[in-house]
């Protein structure tokens, strides 16, 4: 499948698609066809979509918001211990308030990154060692987080070889630049604080944006808040949490790669009013920073030119990650 497919209809109510990708990991043919080709229309609009039939545990799952919930339940001097401003490669806790991503709000949630362990010697931008607290703060953290993150940075390989495939080229055209040594990962842990209706209405979970990188998996609970813009009808439209599921979503690398034909889709989060924590976790997967994003060429019609000049990786998120602290 090429990306010069017909154009998409948006469906009313943007309902987003949910894709079942089991099929493929059980390497039948015949569903890997279909699988491909939903993706290719689920990324071309709304640029989101929810997956099943993955193969991580709901047990795993389990243990790691269970011990998210004790690490933000700490006193915020304990956390502040390891805030991302002691790591050269922004890993640690992040206060509320912190980021702004939509102009007017600051974001209204706590954070805490990790991504690949390597030593801090030759690291390069977003490269480095994680922080942790004492074990005796909270028991099988690392642990956990560790764990989530290796079985998700396999899920998105599996993304992408799907997402080659639903693009017409070779199945591993992503492999290196999505699951590498040296491809930048990132894991982002947040709990967003409950709020009145009233002061809803004007704050932000986090602001309205579209993702820096290439992938975005995320793991959501059954709070709610996560909304998705309908660009042709200007409207605000949730996506239900879907137990068991992880919402996918195309960022603007990936935008750019495909020549705006996979859509970067405006999201936020709204602060929850149902007096409990949400509590996400979005593995970001944005490739290798010496990658050059140029247009893939299935993604060219004859005669037309690329809408974007050649960028490296590390320049799009130096820029990025720089507009946003």
């Amino acid at each position: 499948m090429a990306c010069n497919s017909p154009e998409p209809i948006f469906p009313p109510s943007l309902e987003i698609p949910v894709i079942d990708i089991s099929g493929y990991l059980r390497g039948e043919a015949s569903a890997t066809s279909v699988i491909a080709s939903s993706f290719a229309s689920a990324a071309r609009a709304p640029g989101f979509f929810q997956i099943t039939g993955h193969n991580v545990s709901p047990a795993l799952i389990a243990r790691l918001l269970a011990r998210l919930a004790a690490f933000f339940a700490l006193p915020l001097e304990t956390k502040n211990s390891i805030h991302r401003n002691k790591s050269s490669a922004l890993r640690g806790f992040e206060a509320v308030g912190e980021q702004r991503l939509e102009e007017g709000f600051s974001d209204c949630k706590e954070g805490f990154m990790v991504g690949p362990e390597r030593s801090a010697e030759g690291a390069r931008f977003l490269q480095g060692p994680n922080q942790w607290l004492e074990e005796t703060e909270v028991e099988g953290l690392k642990e956990v987080v560790l764990e989530y993150f290796s079985e998700m940075r396999a899920l998105s390989g599996t993304m992408f070889r799907l997402i080659a495939l639903s693009l017409g080229v070779d199945e591993h055209y992503f492999d290196e630049f999505a699951t590498s040594r040296d491809s930048i990962a990132n894991c982002r842990a947040h709990r967003y604080p409950p709020a009145s209706e009233e002061v809803a209405k004007n704050s932000r979970g986090i602001g309205a944006h579209t993702d820096f990188g290439a992938l975005t998996l995320l793991l959501q609970d059954k709070i709610g808040g996560l909304e998705v813009f309908h660009r042709p009808t200007q409207t605000w439209h949730p996506v239900q949490a879907l137990e068991g599921a992880f919402v996918v979503n195309v960022g603007d690398m990936l935008e750019r790669w495909t020549n705006n034909h996979y859509a970067s889709t405006l999201h936020r989060v709204i602060s929850p009013t149902s007096g409990q924590y949400r509590y996400s976790v979005a593995f970001f997967n944005e490739g290798l920073l010496d990658q050059l994003v140029e247009c893939i060429p299935t993604c060219l019609k004859q005669g037309d030119i690329p809408l974007y000049e050649p960028v490296l990786v590390e320049t799009h998120l130096r820029d990025r990650y720089g507009k946003s602290y």
